[in-house]
């Protein structure tokens, strides 16, 4: 009987237990401050999943953006619309922005909301890279992305209209001009003033439903990034994938030239293999970075071959083009900038310039050691030679063969080396020690 009773008592307390976590579910906060990528799309529809799992009251995506990648921003904008947790979208800092990828994002969210002194728009379709298009490419892009937006925009309950204009004529909207034209709901300073002004409001969601948010109050939970989704977010610049790529193929460069090193060889695979993950990842040209393993080549020519800085110069220009070719992003800031690519590549060029100078002058400085250092030095016959005698060369002396009849005295100079024996011509009596 005291068993069944102490069952109960704790069923009961579960009961308990369960419904005030239930009513206390917290809203998860995903801080994008970066380009959209597909590491981005990786991180939001993990907080999104997470958030159904958990059975949160809202996805809190607090968004500051330039713009990113077409299918990156698909993905994260399917992630939403099916979402079953409402999704706010809140552009922040003040300051801040969402352009061209980033109003997409925003307009496909549940709410959407911006901080003052914040923009969104400029979301016109462009070519990676920037490159200019025919227009009948140019119009089938501008289509396809009206078309996207008009796909969810309408369904919140916006401006299709003006939401269009920001795809097809580039314009961008202030926080109180994205609300007057009814692209935003909401303009809060704060995350909590945001969550307490959506307090109680119905939205309908993309299925049609109604849905009555909750949110006044409510823990603000922070969702992190994984660690792998932390390397490789840093790995996703391309200034930091082209810096990693070339200190390794300069690390696998010295480990070439000095075999049994062991650590510059380890270092530069890492690096090289974490270069290419990032690049694999990134909208990259594959030919340019042949370019640049083209420009090692020549690096390395330069060491071999006294080219008088011609090889090494050429190499140069092939690793600045190659790395401004490489990585073919939509926006600047998916681009490898011209200050890094001349940063990275002009001081290599240097230091193999370097190496090579050294090399050069050590191959035309006469061998002072071994067998070949004594060819050419001049000593004194000790003893009578003819044809054999001895000579003192080098501060020794010598068992030497002259073919001349040679006295004690007499100069003579060292033409060739057989082990411990010399031979050795006489010189004539002008000829003068060195």
């Amino acid at each position: 009987m005291i068993f069944r009773t102490k069952k109960r008592i704790f069923a009961l307390l579960c009961s308990v237990l369960f419904t005030t976590v239930a009513a206390s579910a917290d809203v998860l906060k995903v801080v994008v401050n970066d380009t959209i990528n597909p590491i981005t799309a990786e991180y939001i529809g993990r907080a999104i999943d997470q958030a159904k799992q958990e059975k949160a009251d809202a996805v809190l995506i607090e968004l500051r953006t330039p713009g990113g990648l077409v299918d990156s921003t698909r993905t994260i904008i399917e992630k939403i619309l099916a979402s079953d947790v409402p999704v706010i979208v809140y552009v922040t800092p003040s300051g801040g922005y969402a352009a061209s990828a980033g109003f997409f994002i925003l307009e496909s969210a549940d709410i959407a909301a911006m901080a003052p002194g914040t923009n969104a728009g400029a979301a016109h379709p462009v070519l990676s890279g920037g490159a200019k298009i025919d227009d009948i490419m140019k119009q089938k892009m501008e289509n396809d992305a009206a078309a996207l937006m008009r796909s969810f925009v309408s369904k919140r309950g916006r401006n299709v209209e003006v939401a269009e204009s920001a795809v097809l004529q580039s314009k961008s909207f202030t926080e109180q001009e994205a609300l007057d034209k009814k692209l935003i709901d909401v303009i809060s300073p704060d995350e909590r003033d945001l969550l307490n002004k959506l307090d109680g409001r119905e939205i309908s969601r993309f299925d049609g439903k109604k849905y009555t948010l909750h949110v006044a109050g409510k823990t603000i939970r922070p969702f992190e990034m994984t660690l792998k989704q932390q390397i490789l977010g840093f790995l996703m610049d391309p200034n930091i994938a082209y810096i990693l790529f070339s200190i390794g193929m300069l690390a696998l460069y010295a480990e070439f030239n000095n075999p049994g090193a062991v650590v510059p060889g380890v270092v530069g695979l890492i690096f090289i293999l974490l270069a290419i993950f990032a690049f694999n990842l990134l909208p990259t040209r594959f030919a340019a970075l042949a370019l640049i393993v083209a420009a090692f080549i020549m690096f390395g020519l330069e060491v071999k071959f006294a080219s008088h800085g011609v090889l090494g110069i050429g190499g140069t220009v092939m690793m600045v083009i190659g790395a401004l070719l490489l990585v073919d992003g939509p926006i600047p800031e998916m681009r490898i900038r011209l200050l890094t690519a001349l940063s990275v590549s002009v001081p290599i060029a240097l230091v193999t310039i370097f190496l090579m100078s050294i090399a050069y002058k050590a191959r035309m400085n006469k061998v002072i050691t071994g067998e070949e250092g004594m060819l050419g030095e001049i000593g004194t016959a000790q003893t009578v030679l003819a044809p054999e005698g001895k000579v003192f060369v080098h501060g020794e002396t010598w068992n030497a063969l002259c073919l001349e009849h040679a006295l004690p005295g007499d100069r003579v100079q060292v033409t060739q080396v057989h082990g411990l024996h010399l031979q050795v011509a006489k010189l004539p009596l002008t000829a003068k020690t060195v």
